[in-house]
């Protein structure tokens, strides 16, 4: 396709067919058996493990590892679903540079930390390839019901866990599959092969949970209603909404939201279908803003550019995300902010952003202007919670739920966690610690 001043350039099939899969292909290869053994022997199973502390599922990192390097790597997977049951995935998209593997020995003492993460995946995709069910075993009926809104990482994981305690679980969720995030919004070259999916019938197939798909709180359920009919609700709902730009034209064509993009791309069966701009611009300075300009470009956009409001140190996208974007072509722009979405025919051809600076702490426009030749610019500038699926029943703080840390609501008999609730770190492995934690709280008060 042409360029042309009339209109924006987006078309599909911009690259050769056999790069598609190539681009999209594993971004960490899972490790070889030797190359597990040798990785794992670089450990020093510190007794006192920081690793671990900075784990937010706690789990035993020196053990699974020591039992990696003595040749027993399904010890180690069940080592790691005592804790978290997502291990797989989180091995996948944990960022690891900021938690487990930022504190290891080798890395202070040397800046080349085990590698932990891969180490997990490992364990984790072993133990997958040959149990199709989780090691656990379910205990006696108890007779409750419990039901669990949003089959993401923290509903699974508390649906899970209160599985393992006996108890019946329904699991709703508004999308046609489980997996949440898992399965819609992160870059495809993260969880290849259709993992999300595979790891959602692993985790179900303890037994005791019904999944029902197609059912979204605020539509066809509803918190009252559940609240009757169950002994108790867990909400894992994430964040349905997403911000606005805040600027005039940005419903236009060619504004397109990332997370549903993300969604898009992760369901197609065929990426050489889905239309992509030749120049891309995207909003933002988080994981999501990153996911999409490495993902558009690997579609095969020519021009991507990331534009942040505040300076790269400030970007919630770990140093490694904004690496991998920049090794993928992507150029960062940092202190601008998008002041107007230029347009033609009703369609976007460029954004304008305004230069910022730091005053005192606070942010402001110079007055100063760039402007960016865009045919596609995705919003990337956080997500927010659908207030009015909850009915006003309860406490909220800065739009998220508040909870204790139990993870239970102002309401005694709803509990919540992962991305929906105050306080969070909007993480796959925080939201599976959510989930055990209200797992465990919500036995504990059905068994009073």
């Amino acid at each position: 396709m042409t360029q042309t001043k009339a209109g924006p350039d987006i078309a599909a099939g911009r690259l050769p067919e056999d790069a598609y899969a190539e681009n999209f292909s594993d971004l960490h290869p899972l490790l070889e058996p030797h190359e597990a053994r040798v990785e794992a022997d670089r450990c020093y199973f510190c007794y006192d493990a920081p690793c671990m502390q900075a784990c937010p599922t706690s789990i035993d990192i020196p053990q699974f590892i020591r039992q990696i390097s003595t040749g027993n790597p399904t010890g180690s997977a069940k080592t790691i679903f005592e804790q978290n049951i997502l291990g797989g995935m989180c091995a996948r998209v944990c960022p690891t540079e900021t938690l487990c593997e930022q504190v290891c020995v080798r890395e202070v003492a040397e800046g080349k930390p085990v590698k932990i993460g891969e180490l997990q995946r490992y364990a984790t995709d072993h133990y997958m390839a040959g149990n199709d069910t989780t090691p656990f075993t379910r205990a006696a009926p108890t007779g409750r019901k419990i039901a669990v809104v949003g089959a993401g990482p923290a509903g699974l994981s508390c649906a899970h866990r209160l599985a393992v305690h006996g108890h019946d679980v329904t699991l709703f969720d508004a999308r046609d599959k489980a997996g949440g995030l898992n399965e819609f919004g992160i870059a495809s070259y993260k969880s290849v092969d259709d993992f999300a999916a595979r790891e959602a019938d692993f985790i179900l197939s303890i037994g005791g949970i019904e999944l029902k798909t197609g059912m979204r709180l605020g539509d066809t359920l509803d918190l009252a209603g559940l609240r009757a009919e169950y002994d108790a609700v867990f909400l894992g709902i994430g964040l349905g909404g997403v911000n606005a730009l805040g600027i005039d034209g940005e419903d236009m064509s060619g504004a397109l939201d990332a997370v549903d993009y993300i969604a898009d791309l992760r369901q197609a069966t065929d990426l050489s279908r889905l239309p992509v701009g030749r120049r891309v611009v995207v909003i933002g300075g988080g994981m999501t803003a990153v996911d999409i300009a490495v993902q558009t470009r690997l579609l095969g956009a020519e021009d991507v550019t990331i534009a942040y409001r505040r300076g790269q140190d400030r970007m919630n996208a770990s140093e490694y995300e904004q690496h991998l974007a920049q090794t993928n072509g992507v150029r960062i722009v940092t202190w601008a902010q998008p002041k107007a979405l230029v347009s033609a025919n009703g369609a976007v051809t460029a954004v304008e952003l305004e230069r910022t600076e730091d005053r005192s702490g606070m942010l402001a426009g110079t007055g100063e202007t760039i402007t960016l030749p865009a045919d596609m610019v995705f919003k990337a500038v956080g997500q927010t919670l659908v207030q009015t699926d909850l009915g006003g029943a309860l406490d909220l703080e800065k739009g998220r739920i508040v909870v204790d840390a139990d993870r239970r609501t102002s309401l005694s008999d709803v509990w919540a966690g992962g991305d929906c609730v105050s306080g969070g770190e909007d993480l796959t492995v925080t939201a599976v610690e959510d989930g055990k934690i209200a797992a465990e709280s919500i036995n504990a008060a059905l068994s009073a």
